[in-house]
């Protein structure tokens, strides 16, 4: 009579066992099926990237963000960039932003208004590199655009000012996006009138320039 008792106690025991691991191994699955979540791109940039002049929906990073949508193409935009931002500003709001938004890659586009408001280019250089430094430490993929300013600033400056770029992406081993205003600066009809921002007319043409630069890189990045 004791051994039928234990003999039914451990039957009943695996019969309600079982379905606890058949349910512990379904969520294994679940989890181990689960997509990781998408890559996230903060840009942090200024007013070249801020839709100057126009609405939101109209510039080139929300246009960038919905042929990504359209084409199927897993990344998530943030745009952080402020009209008249320069790289004392960005730097100030960097950790902020990354804590915010936790960014899995960060495009820094900044310098063009230090650049035009004359700040040293040292000290510009410095905060570039600081940002990087302070991105890769939180294992953020960061990627620095180059820039470029009107050659009226003279020829030592804007000298100085172009190979910062390369240089700053050198030291920190970053990579260097092409200047994304090459196949419309110097295009009239797609400039606005102070010769500095892009027009409407000129948002698709940069985010498609964006789009084949950063698409394969981020995924790339991504899959590394």
């Amino acid at each position: 009579m004791v051994f039928q008792s234990r003999r039914h106690f451990q039957i009943t025991f695996l019969f309600f066992l079982l379905p606890l691991l058949v349910f512990s191994d379904h969520l294994h699955a679940n989890t181990q099926n689960e997509s990781p979540s998408k890559p996230k791109l903060l840009i942090l940039g200024d007013s070249l990237s801020a839709a100057y002049g126009l609405k939101q929906h109209e510039g080139w990073v929300s246009l960038l963000q919905n042929i990504w949508n359209n084409e199927s193409v897993q990344i998530e935009v943030i745009n952080a960039a402020i009209s008249g931002e320069t790289t004392d500003g960005g730097l100030a709001r960097l950790p902020r932003l990354l804590d915010q938004h936790k960014p899995s890659h960060l495009l820094i586009e900044l310098g063009g208004n230090d650049g035009l408001q004359g700040h040293p280019i040292t000290k510009m250089r410095a905060n570039l590199a600081k940002m990087a430094e302070i991105a890769k430490q939180a294992n953020i993929r960061v990627m620095l655009q180059d820039m470029e300013i009107p050659t009226n600033y003279g020829r030592k400056y804007t000298s100085m000012f172009a190979d910062s770029f390369e240089a700053v992406a050198d030291e920190k081993q970053i990579i260097l996006i092409p200047f994304f205003l090459q196949n419309v600066v110097s295009d009239e009809n797609m400039m606005l009138r102070d010769g500095i921002h892009p027009n409407k007319a000129a948002q698709p043409v940069i985010a498609k320039f964006m789009k084949e630069q950063l698409t394969p890189l981020i995924l790339e990045l991504e899959n590394n």
